[in-house]
């Protein structure tokens, strides 16, 4: 979703905040701005704020700023994904305030005020009628305008004063970054329910909402934790907590970050979505290395300098049900892992929407173990359901994500830390299968810990999951098979995908892969299901993708396949190569490698994501950057 760059320091900082956009490009966004104080550069003692703003990419972005002669020391930029107001420039941030009683603000310069927000204000209305009643006209539909002229109408000398007081009137979720005209030198942040980090140079500090953004500008970096306040000045910073409390540095250190910006190099691949589908096998290996035994301490949670926090073997000891809370794809995973843990580790296991868990009244069992699953880990609904679940007294809680850093992790007790590297493509794959792996694991401790394990058969799982690189390059391998289909898929507008037990959440997964960034509208649904309702959409246009893996339910999934074909359905099946399944007339078949049973969701989703992909491609979407979709959802 959105992202934030920001800067103080003593040399021309545009090059920084333009680049720090492209690398936050993979978040999803549909405008992009930057913005200058002039000023701060000393050949331009008389400059202020100046702006560009486009609705088009940060290429394009750059090529305005350079036409304009854009440049400052200090500076702020923004990607945006469109909450309040359609995508246009007048909507674009940065956004600027020209004092009360002024024409709207939409001249690039001139400005008082300069802010970039993400998040969203739920109070904004209530805010914007306010602030027009003494004066302040607006020019965008956007909340964060109002806070841009909130800021203004606060400001007496003190820009850190102003922000501090502007933030005490709102009500929602915001990271922000303001500069002031009279203040060429100082850049002031601050940040509730929407991340930012606070970057430290020599001579010069950064603000950004992904540590990514800095990557090759600083590797030192501070997690700006809830109502945190930041002032950045180009030789000096200083921050304050919710209650104005100055904060050491002690308790905000200040961390070694290696966000490398190579990882985000596309290299031979046509789009990252291709990319980060093959290197699922390399993931899926880095997430399980050192991986020597099923052991709790696997999952401990950690402090920063690599002390044991929690104890993992104590909180296992004391759960009796598993909670799993997560939001898209995520979920999905969760979905799957539900069936794992209540067969393996006999516990019982619910999995929730994030987004609705918190929104209904349910029933709290402080002994459950409160699984959330997020790839940036600063997914901000699954953020809302943890926080929501710790105040109903479920303190025990563990998280699956992919970035060590993250809120999800520092807020949870324990952590099982996937190693899919930076994922680019909006339509997450490695993110996906090493969270499969890690949620595998986690299903091995707990039965571990509950008895429910022998010797043999952790033996029997481990030697499997260490094959599953192997595997993986095996199932890639189909490739080709999987392009032809697309073609036929790629003339669909509709498609229907069946699968049943631990598979029905790989058909969901695939079904939501196609429509990310084919549009083509696909649903999923248990294959025991048809006759209940789907089966009346079933016609020779819609094509019906089978996950049909040799295990128990096979027998059955073959009659629900015979109700499709009965209806003049054409099938396009995932079958294990004895499974008995033979292609024919309006019968496609693709044969896995290889049955690998529990572990077969795995495999099973690497075709699914690999037709998505290609029929993508056969039909000219933007695979990497789906419309109205966005990486990080760091808003509710």
């Amino acid at each position: 979703m959105c992202g934030i760059v920001g800067a103080v320091s003593q040399r021309n900082i545009v090059p920084i905040l333009v680049q720090g956009l492209q690398r936050l490009e993979y978040r999803g966004y549909d405008s992009c701005g930057v913005a200058v104080h002039e000023a701060s550069m000393g050949n331009n003692p008389m400059g202020g704020l100046h702006r560009a703003r486009s609705t088009a990419r940060v290429a394009e972005l750059q090529a305005q700023v350079d036409a304009e002669h854009l440049q400052g020391a200090t500076g702020i930029a923004h990607t945006r994904w469109a909450t309040h107001g359609a995508p246009a420039v007048h909507n674009a941030h940065p956004h600027f305030s020209h004092g009360p009683n002024a024409a709207p603000a939409e001249t690039d310069r001139a400005g008082r005020v300069a802010l970039v927000h993400n998040g969203i204000i739920e109070n904004h209305q209530e805010l914007r009628r306010m602030l027009q009643a003494r004066g302040y006209a607006f020019s965008s539909q956007t909340d964060t305008e109002v806070i841009a002229h909130l800021v203004d109408s606060l400001y007496d000398g003190d820009l850190f004063d102003a922000v501090k007081a502007a933030v005490a009137q709102l009500h929602g979720a915001y990271a922000i970054a303001v500069m002031h005209k009279d203040e060429p030198h100082r850049v002031v942040g601050a940040r509730a329910g929407s991340p930012l980090v606070l970057g430290v140079g020599v001579g010069e500090n950064f603000l950004a909402s992904d540590a990514m953004a800095l990557a090759g500008v600083t590797d030192q970096v501070v997690y700006l934790k809830e109502g945190d306040l930041v002032d950045l000045q180009p030789g000096r910073y200083w921050l304050v907590d919710h209650d104005g409390q100055r904060l050491s540095e002690a308790q905000r250190p200040v961390r070694t970050v290696h966000a490398h910006s190579g990882a985000a190099e596309l290299g031979p691949y046509r789009h990252y979505m291709q990319k980060e589908i093959f290197e699922q096998p390399r993931a899926i290996a880095d997430t399980l290395e050192g991986v020597q035994g099923i052991v709790p301490e696997l999952f401990d949670g950690l402090d920063a300098d690599g002390s044991t926090r929690t104890a993992a073997w104590r909180v296992f000891k004391e759960i009796d049900s598993v909670l799993i809370l997560a939001c898209g794809t995520s979920y999905y995973s969760g979905c799957a892992a539900k069936y794992w843990i209540e067969a393996i580790a006999k516990l019982t296991c619910n999995v929730e929407v994030a987004s609705e868990y918190r929104y209904r009244t349910s029933v709290p069992n402080p002994k459950t173990l409160v699984v959330t699953i997020s790839q940036s880990g600063e997914t901000a609904d699954t953020l809302a359901a943890l926080r929501h679940a710790q105040r109903l007294g479920m303190t025990h809680t563990l998280t699956v994500c992919n970035v060590a850093t993250s809120a999800m992790v520092r807020e949870c007790e324990l952590a099982y830390i996937t190693r899919a590297g930076v994922e680019i493509g909006v339509a997450s794959t490695k993110a996906f299968t090493t969270q499969l792996a890690g949620l595998f694991l986690l299903t091995l401790a707990l039965a571990q810990s509950k008895g429910h394990l022998s010797q043999e058969q952790e033996a029997q799982y481990l030697t499997s999951m260490r094959h599953l690189p192997v595997a993986l390059q095996a199932v890639l391998a189909l490739e080709p098979q999987v392009i032809s289909w697309a073609e036929d898929f790629a003339k669909m507008e509709n498609a229907l995908f069946l699968g049943r037990g631990i598979h029905y959440p790989i058909a969901l997964e695939g079904a939501l892969k196609l429509k990310e960034i084919s549009y083509i509208h696909a649903e999923a649904y248990p294959a025991g299901e048809l006759k209940h309702g789907p089966l009346a959409l079933v016609t020779s246009s819609m094509p019906v993708v089978t996950v049909a893996p040799h295990d128990e339910l096979l027998e059955k999934l073959k009659n629900n396949m015979q109700e499709v074909r009965a209806r003049g359905g054409v099938l396009y099946v995932l079958a294990d190569g004895d499974s008995q399944i033979e292609s024919e007339d309006g019968i496609h078949v693709i044969r896995m490698p290889e049955h690998y049973g529990a572990l077969s969701p795995i495999l099973h989703v690497v075709p699914l994501q690999l037709l998505a992909y290609h029929t993508a491609v056969a039909r000219g979407t933007d695979v990497d950057k789906p419309r109205n979709l966005a990486k990080s959802l760091t808003v509710e």
